[in-house]
């Protein structure tokens, strides 16, 4: 398998030195197998669970919930100071996973935990939140506050948020649809959106740069470390949704923990897996970055980072040049074909 990002050029302040081990999630403390594994025993309990999405039958409808939070991206909200879009970031994770059974988000709920509660901090954290129910045409309907002494750090918080949407039972995509041929469709992310940052923060405590220092990038574009690392994640709703709508869309995967590898196989029926073509989209400098710095191998950062894709579409054939050509920017990035898994060429 061909190097998927490329490496960035030049050397000096934020290379790494060759006698350095290549990183790994699991080496950064997340164990992707382990989690693997445990949702393998909640089945056993709750067989329904395991899509991106949980449906609940409710007349013509069903109703689909989500929930999730922002993980370690919290750490870097605390060291640069930047509280105003890390709740864009919570309901991305869940508004983006409903939407890949054609639902439109409805509600969303938050929970905000801290040892003390800063109540200028939380406005800027629960804006945030409101921001991004707006770019998903929901409403914050309610949450919670929590403030529990000793349990967390000074100045540290947690969240996690909850999304529910509805579908009509008819319009429900759950990938049964989905035939060998059907093209694979990316849309764009933002950068590394809100996974993999156990490992991101791992690789900046390697390359010796600080967040306020410029993120080595060959593009003519400047930006900071911490201002790469926190751009928000894209909210796909809207414009999932107006492609649905148009038709030829049999399944959707959002790109979060697990990355292409694990992802993108959750939506297809049994027998089926995906050819990925490495190089058929553009990789933001941060991923090379991270991999050049990390000296982390391609299956790694295929099966940890989004690399620039957030949403995978799968398509009919006759669908996909239309879809396309309305989605600008979106990247052919490969097909469905015979054999489980993903194969990358």
């Amino acid at each position: 398998m061909r190097r998927v990002a490329v490496s960035c050029s030049g050397s000096g302040s934020g290379s790494s030195s060759a006698d350095e081990e290549g990183m790994t999630y699991k080496g950064a403390g997340v164990d992707i197998d382990a989690g693997t594994e445990l949702v393998r025993r909640i089945r056993k309990m709750a067989p329904g669970i395991g899509g991106f999405g949980g449906l609940f039958p409710h007349g013509d409808e069903y109703l689909v919930a989500g929930t999730d939070g922002v993980g370690t991206k919290l750490k870097l909200a605390f060291e640069t100071g930047i509280h105003d879009t890390i709740g864009i970031d919570l309901v991305a994770m869940s508004v983006n996973d409903i939407v890949t059974s054609g639902a439109k988000p409805l509600f969303f709920l938050d929970y905000f935990a801290t040892s003390r509660l800063d109540v200028d901090l939380a406005e800027k954290v629960i804006k945030g939140i409101v921001d991004g129910c707006q770019l998903s045409n929901c409403i914050l309907l309610g949450g919670e506050t929590a403030e529990m002494p000793d349990f967390y750090q000074e100045g540290e918080y947690d969240l996690s948020g909850f999304a529910v949407g509805a579908v009509k039972k008819d319009k429900v995509i759950d990938g049964k649809n989905i035939v060998e041929g059907d093209v694979l469709i990316g849309l764009p992310s933002s950068g590394v959106h809100s996974n993999g940052f156990s490992l991101a923060r791992r690789v900046l405590e390697r390359s010796g740069l600080s967040l306020t220092d410029p993120l080595p990038r060959n593009d003519g574009v400047t930006t900071t470390v911490g201002e790469a690392l926190m751009a928000p994640t894209v909210i796909y709703v809207k414009q999932v949704l107006e492609i649905i709508s148009k038709g030829g869309v049999t399944g959707l995967a959002h790109i979060t923990g697990g990355g292409f590898t694990d992802n993108i196989p959750r939506v297809f029926p049994k027998g089926l897996g995906a050819k990925i073509v490495t190089g058929s989209w553009e990789v933001p400098p941060v991923f090379k970055w991270l991999q050049q710095v990390g000296k982390i191998e391609d299956a790694e950062m295929l099966r940890t980072f989004n690399l620039g894709v957030g949403m995978v579409l799968v398509v009919s054939k006759d669908a996909a040049d239309r879809i396309l050509e309305e989605s600008s920017p979106a990247y052919r990035i490969g097909e469905v074909i015979q054999g489980e898994g993903v194969h990358y060429a």
